[in-house]
């Protein structure tokens, strides 16, 4: 069983084991005391049929993993759902911060891409949401600024942004977890 941190911002790549490391996390959660519940809140949208299938195969997983767990869809308005569904008996996972940002500067209606210091602000919004949350808070992110510098300006400027999102995040939890080949390596334990 792994101890459960009041606060646990889980980050690596691709397939490192980020969410399977969250679920774990619930499952245990769940079952280390009655009237303990547990919140997924999901980011990702269904924009191709690639993304749907994605989707899909990691709700039929985290169905299996941990059948107590409730999914909340949210793409934008984070802050407000761990508000909104935090509590003393609630853990809330939180997959993926990645997407989310995305979501906020790469929306399908370019129009309503958020301005920098909006998507700073949003990062602000969602640290001050954790520090305030009465229960445990669980957060999944990519991280993917440990290769070359990517040739196109808005590119450039996501890999940025999830970089200082990542560091506020990190900031705001008490620990923080390196997920490479499905092991968890631990940068800060502050529990």
């Amino acid at each position: 069983m792994v101890e459960v941190a009041r606060t646990e911002f889980i980050l690596g790549g691709q397939r490192s084991g980020k969410s399977r490391r969250a679920e774990l996390l619930a499952r245990d959660w769940l079952a280390s005391a009655s009237g303990r519940r547990a919140v997924m809140i999901a980011t990702g949208q269904a924009w191709d049929e690639e993304m749907r299938e994605r989707i899909a195969r990691h709700q039929a997983d985290r169905a299996a993993r941990v059948p107590g767990m409730v999914t909340v869809e949210e793409p934008l308005a984070l802050a407000d759902a761990l508000r909104q569904h935090s509590d003393g008996h609630t853990l809330i996972v939180v997959d993926c911060l990645t997407l989310w940002l995305t979501n906020l500067m790469m929306p399908a209606d370019p129009a309503q891409a958020l301005a920098e210091s909006a998507v700073i602000a949003a990062g602000e919004a969602l640290c001050a949401a954790i520090a305030e949350a009465p229960g445990p808070v669980v957060l999944v992110g990519n991280e993917i600024g440990l290769g070359v510098i990517p040739m196109g300006r808005e590119v450039r400027a996501f890999v940025d942004a999830l970089g200082r999102l990542n560091q506020q995040v990190a900031a705001a939890c008490g620990r923080v977890t390196l997920m490479a080949a499905g092991l968890p390596l631990t940068l800060k334990d502050a529990v």
